[in-house]
């Protein structure tokens, strides 16, 4: 049994808490701390360009703990960014999946949830999130679920998080059109499980740590036919809540990060 430490800072600052429990890992004959981050800063051009046909694309700017998403006249400020993530697993090259047997060694588990993942904005590039001991060898997967809350199922977590009843996602802040400014806060209970590969595959090497950053592009997720939507107008039941949904699902990555900077060390493009 192999007990996660939260980095100091995650335990006193309330804008970057989250609460990890405790992971089981299978030692080995050789380990290395592999840690976990979150960004949602956006991928880089060209992964970013809109496909042609669908208008420009939105200007982003980091600056404080905000992120501003501008495209034409219209204007999203994000001030919060929090999901809840369950049975997130990091999965050996030579498993075709991971299961729920704890002792043959398929996947190294990080955390099994729910937890309250809060994303950083603005300037920060990633936020620490957790670290595990993992037996050396190849991973080429990292498998998580964005998981909307069941309030008995989740009654402890519910509770401990009044604001994420029935949802899995929580965003605020500010939307301007055409001069027009108004708060917000966008929820969703999209339940998706998410498998995330790796190309070349993580080496976890006897006594080197190495990092895995897990990146929402967020400056896509309120963004259709080359205009920004109000987030309010994608909330459940809304009319633009299928858009935003599929956004989010397309733009979710994982890759290595061993300098923290929130880009793929493999493809520092991306």
């Amino acid at each position: 049994m192999v007990r996660l430490e939260l980095p100091r800072a995650l335990r006193v600052l309330p804008a970057a808490t989250l609460t990890w429990l405790a992971a089981c890992s299978n030692g080995g004959s050789g380990a290395a701390t592999v840690s976990l981050s979150l960004s949602a800063r956006s991928a880089p051009l060209p992964a970013a360009t809109a496909p042609a046909g669908s208008g420009p694309a939105a200007v982003v700017v980091a600056a404080g703990d905000s992120t501003v998403i501008a495209l034409g006249n219209d204007t999203l400020i994000l001030r919060s960014l929090a999901v809840v993530l369950r049975k997130i697993e990091l999965k050996r090259l030579e498993t075709s999946s991971c299961d729920s047997i704890a002792t043959n060694g398929d996947c190294e588990e990080f955390e099994s949830g729910p937890v309250l993942a809060t994303f950083p904005l603005g300037s920060t590039n990633t936020a620490a999130a957790v670290t595990v001991s993992a037996p050396a060898g190849q991973y080429d997967k990292l498998e998580f679920e964005i998981h909307k809350t069941d309030s008995t199922g989740d009654a402890a977590f519910v509770a401990a998080n009044p604001g994420f009843k029935n949802i899995s996602i929580r965003v605020t802040g500010t939307f301007s059109k055409a001069g027009s400014r108004s708060d917000f806060t966008f929820t969703s209970d999209l339940d998706a499980s998410e498998e995330l590969g790796f190309n070349p595959p993580l080496a976890v090497v006897d006594g080197t740590p190495a990092n895995l950053t897990v990146r929402l592009d967020v400056a896509t997720w309120f963004a259709n036919g080359g205009a920004l939507i109000d987030p309010a107008s994608a909330n459940v039941g809304g009319p633009n809540e299928g858009v935003v949904q599929n956004n989010i699902k397309n733009s979710i990555d994982a890759f290595e990060d061993d300098n923290r900077d929130g880009r793929d060390d493999h493809h520092e493009g991306s």
